[in-house]
């Protein structure tokens, strides 16, 4: 559906001739026959392009029935497109660099460029960037320059399924140069399907005349047999992520038994907590709300706390916090950081017990 500019628009029009008018036929000089009128968005605003269409003036000449356009347009925008190149790219850079969220690009380029496009014209665009990307990372002579240096190949796999029941994005990467070479959405896993990848990789390979040094991928069996066919001899090793994903649950179920064992051997905090607080004097905030603060008007002057009936309150608080601590993952397992920290605490009430003379503890 063609873009409805509101009638209030101001335009700033461009007018785009022909550069060489020589008709490549007969040599004759060429005429404009007809206009174009291209409205479009850059970021400095709306601009109304008119092309001027050419054609040979002779009508003998095979080239009299075709018109030609001015070459500079492709530059600006292409047809029947509404954004110039400059927004298509800021467009993409937004969406891809900077992993804007399309509700956001659709409010930046209202604000600050008055471009008012709608969600889904935002999100057509994007998919022609994406195309053209991966047009541009497949370009055989631009592989070539990429890998001219490079000695060998490290090459990877991996498929992800957004939602089961729906097609498996499988992506084939270059780990050396961190390229991904191209990509395909199967719908299924199976192993003529996958092979297919392989043998693309192995053509690819092929045809920059470089050795493929190691093979990396979570190692299913499609993976396992279409790489040992089509790159025999070549290591195939497993995926650090995955390997870490797959050892995980095993490690963080150990964890969790252990951090149980050691919760029910820590226990009676809250008694320890009720003794110490019927043995502590009232607080300045607990004389606040006092009637003997209420008759004289203000607060009375309560009687200092001994220290030692603070550090106990403090061990406790720290010693709760110790163990509700659940953060962590299978490199940093909690329950192994709770008995790091339970085992240092008991070290800190150790150095009082040995360091105390018959006065207060000292806190450490």
């Amino acid at each position: 559906m063609p873009y409805r500019w509101p009638e209030d628009t101001d335009f700033a029009l461009w007018e785009l001739d022909v550069l060489d008018r020589t008709c490549s036929v007969c040599g004759r000089t060429m005429y404009v026959c007809d206009h174009r009128h291209h409205r479009i968005f850059n970021l400095d605003g709306p601009v109304h392009l008119v092309c001027k269409l050419n054609h040979c003036p002779d009508p003998t000449c095979p080239a009299h029935h075709k018109t030609v356009s001015p070459e500079i347009e492709a530059t600006i925008t292409l047809p029947h497109w509404v954004l110039g190149w400059d927004v298509f790219c800021w467009l993409g850079q937004r969406r891809f660099a900077r992993h804007w969220s399309v509700p956001q690009i659709r409010a930046e380029l209202l604000d600050s460029y008055r471009i008012p496009l709608s969600d889904d014209a935002i999100e057509k665009y994007i998919r022609r960037y994406q195309q053209m990307l991966a047009a541009r990372q497949q370009d055989p002579d631009r592989l070539q320059q990429e890998y001219h240096a490079v000695d060998s190949l490290i090459l990877t796999i991996d498929g992800l399924q957004p939602e089961k029941g729906h097609e498996t994005l499988y992506v084939v990467r270059e780990l050396g140069q961190k390229r991904v070479w191209f990509a395909a959405a199967l719908l299924s896993a199976a192993e003529a399907e996958v092979h297919r990848l392989i043998v693309q990789a192995r053509q690819w390979a092929e045809a920059l005349g470089k050795p493929v040094r190691l093979w990396m991928s979570d190692q299913q069996d499609a993976f396992v047999t279409g790489i040992a066919a089509e790159f025999p001899g070549v290591p195939h090793r497993y995926c650090d992520n995955h390997f870490l994903r797959d050892l995980a649950p095993p490690i963080l179920e150990a964890d969790s038994h252990a951090k149980v064992q050691m919760r029910s051997k820590v226990r009676g905090l809250r008694a320890i907590e009720r003794k110490v607080l019927e043995l502590r004097p009232p607080t300045a905030d607990d004389a606040v709300a006092s009637p003997e603060a209420v008759a004289v008007g203000g607060p009375v002057d309560a009687p200092a706390s001994p220290p030692a009936l603070e550090v106990v309150l403090d061990y406790c608080a720290a010693v709760r916090g110790i163990v509700n601590d659940d953060q962590g993952g299978p490199l940093h397992p909690p329950g192994l950081r709770m008995a790091e920290a339970l085992g240092e605490v008991r070290q800190s009430l150790q150095r009082n017990l040995d360091a105390k003379t018959g006065g207060a503890p000292s806190r450490s």
